[in-house]
């Protein structure tokens, strides 16, 4: 097949929704995963309204990335139809909320390692074997810099940790493929952004769908 197929997980909202529909329009097939079934479908709207010429489709899985038996299904469901992937967008987050690390929910810790790291050490090598099926393969990681930062402590620890699962990756893939990209987005006017920082200046934002362009232009 001739048409790029690219997964994106955390494509329900912000930056992984932005990305999901930007990929469509510009004719990628995308696997849009998420939680949110809700989510997933305005996204889905929104590409079928933009009616471009020559925009790709979305395949819309609501499934929670914590679950392995899911996300290997889908793996294996992306191989059954198209034998291969092109991009991988792992967009996918829990954003727990600030707190003074004696003050730490441990609920909100407990989902936080089990979504921003252990789930991306499973979906690695998931998603290594599907890349692999393609010449030109990219793995999209997007940091957010804030370990040891005050209050984000379970945040910046393990999205921290999740980076660093991901640069040990493009070393090791650097040679034998696939590509991995790392980039840090600018500041943007997310809801998880306002839910960090209640009453900033959002109009200093880098817009969504603008740094969704970027980024898809680098890959």
């Amino acid at each position: 097949m001739s048409q790029r197929i690219a997964i994106v997980t955390g494509a329900s909202r912000g930056l992984g929704a932005a990305m999901a529909e930007e990929l469509a329009c510009r004719g990628w097939h995308v696997v849009a995963v998420a939680r949110t079934t809700g989510g997933l479908e305005e996204v889905d709207d929104r590409v079928k309204a933009a009616r471009q010429p020559g925009a790709g489709e979305l395949t819309l899985a609501p499934m929670d990335i914590t679950n392995d038996d899911a996300m290997a299904h889908l793996c294996r469901a992306v191989y059954d139809r198209w034998g291969h992937a092109d991009l991988w967008v792992h967009a996918a987050i829990h954003a727990a909320p600030l707190a003074p690390a004696n003050f730490l929910d441990v609920k909100d810790w407990d989902k936080s390692i089990a979504t921003n790291v252990r789930a991306t050490g499973v979906l690695i090598p998931m998603m290594e074997p599907l890349l692999r099926g393609s010449d030109q393969a990219t793995a999209l990681f997007l940091d957010d810099p804030h370990g040891g930062e005050m209050y984000y402590g379970a945040y910046g620890a393990t999205k921290a940790a999740q980076i660093a699962l991901a640069r040990s990756w493009q070393a090791e893939a650097a040679k034998v493929g696939p590509r991995v990209l790392i980039e840090t987005p600018a500041p943007m006017a997310t809801a998880t952004r306002a839910r960090f920082h209640p009453g900033e200046d959002r109009s200093a934002l880098a817009d969504v769908r603008a740094e969704a362009a970027r980024l898809v232009a680098l890959i």
